[in-house]
């Protein structure tokens, strides 16, 4: 929608950027922003033009799996750049490291929530290449205890390894091909929205089934929103398939990371080293993820 898009002028004007759409950014293709095609023309030109640094999408949805043969990631390799998006965009981030080993960025969109936590982060991550620490917030408000975003340990420990992830739906759609990065020792972070708990409970199972969850260092789940257990039928908890998942592993774990379809959300950096705590559900970079 146009009004959307002036939204999305204002926030970067906001942030102090110069900005310029996609030819193509007012296409539609039924429930796709436009024919592949256009779309990876659209992420094509961008890579080859001077004049743009970064590039963010305008929102999530489907549809990034279908243009990701269409990327020159030749092109990429020769002249990278910053792209930042989540939900649906994780197969493109994921594909771009793999492909082209470009560090890419799990952050907002340009139709998301610019509140001061996720405009900090982003702003820490991106603008002034700071090698950041993550962590939840901790205001307990007028309570005597903290009660909403808490950090619940599922395996603990430290981990060091390169951070790899995203929307749990959309990676493991990308199973078989070759859009994927080595998992040897990754910290893998996960998250999705709208999702049933037996839907989560398949999807974990498929990453072990397909030989990935077992190569992980550590694992960092974000926040599974709208995940419910339906109806007609008993369930376990979303709590219970996570801990019979991940825990298993043995693996440092952790659940209720700011990571996510929700709006205060992490800037994460996917392809450089991190050192997670489970105990303090932290993620520490070793190392900036810009120059």
């Amino acid at each position: 929608m146009k009004s959307d898009l002036t939204m999305v002028t204002e926030v970067l004007t906001a942030l102090g950027l110069h900005w310029k759409f996609g030819e193509h950014v007012f296409d539609r293709h039924g429930y796709l922003a436009g024919t592949d095609a256009h779309r990876a023309a659209d992420v094509n030109a961008m890579f080859t033009d001077p004049t743009v640094d970064a590039i963010m999408a305008v929102r999530g949805g489907w549809g990034c799996n279908r243009i990701l043969p269409l990327i020159d990631y030749e092109a990429v390799r020769a002249h990278p750049k910053i792209v930042v998006g989540y939900s649906d965009i994780t197969s493109l981030l994921i594909a771009l490291l793999a492909k082209s080993g470009l560090v890419t960025f799990h952050g907002p969109v340009g139709t998301s929530t610019w509140n001061e936590f996720s405009t900090s982060y982003f702003r820490q991550v991106l603008f002034d290449a700071q090698m950041v620490t993550f962590e939840n917030p901790s205001s307990k408000g007028d309570n005597l205890i903290q009660t909403k975003d808490r950090v619940e340990t599922i395996t603990p420990g430290v981990a060091r390894g390169i951070l790899i992830g995203g929307n749990l739906s959309v990676l493991t759609a990308m199973i078989g091909s070759s859009y994927l990065p080595s998992w040897k020792g990754v910290v893998l972070f996960l998250e999705d929205d709208g999702e049933l708990v037996y839907r989560v409970d398949r999807m974990l199972t498929q990453l072990r089934i397909a030989g990935i969850a077992e190569q992980l260092a550590g694992v960092i789940i974000g926040k599974c929103t709208n995940c419910g257990p339906g109806e007609g039928f008993g369930s376990l908890t979303l709590e219970e398939v996570l801990q019979e998942q991940i825990a298993s592993l043995r693996v440092p774990a952790f659940a209720g990371a700011m990571i996510g379809h929700i709006e205060n959300k992490f800037t994460l950096p996917l392809g450089i080293e991190v050192e997670m705590d489970a105990d303090a559900g932290k993620i520490v970079m070793k190392e900036p993820a810009v120059l």
